[in-house]
């Protein structure tokens, strides 16, 4: 899997974007001090930033006998790229599909009334 999906696949997760969230709004913080934030157990904070870790949305350092996780704002500037990249081929897309409903629409439209005038 590409790392752009990765990282994409990560956040996607909104316990994981809460993690990030409130990770970023301490600097720095435990998973006990998270595990307190989000709505699931200790050990699925630790999952969760396991997931963060791999894929390089988080780092970890030790203190004491703590471990303390903070964000690394370079890897959320690529997941933000990402999603507008993203975005952006989403309305390429939908783009692309108005012009063929539209320009279908018009012929239904004009075939209507060539049938019209055929009848009269």
């Amino acid at each position: 899997m590409r790392d752009e999906d990765q990282l994409l696949l990560a956040i996607a997760d909104p316990v994981r974007r809460m993690l990030i969230d409130t990770v970023l709004d301490r600097g720095e913080a435990s998973v006990a001090t998270l595990s307190h934030t989000v709505p699931v157990t200790r050990q699925a904070v630790s999952k969760h930033l396991a997931v963060l870790e791999r894929v390089g949305l988080v780092t970890q350092r030790r203190q004491g006998r703590e471990v303390r996780y903070t964000v690394r704002m370079e890897r959320v500037d690529d997941a933000a790229r990402s999603m507008v990249r993203v975005a952006n081929l989403w309305d390429e897309r939908l783009r692309r599909i108005k012009r063929i409903a539209e320009t279908l629409h018009r012929e239904n439209q004009q075939k209507n009334l060539n049938d019209k005038e055929t009848v009269k």
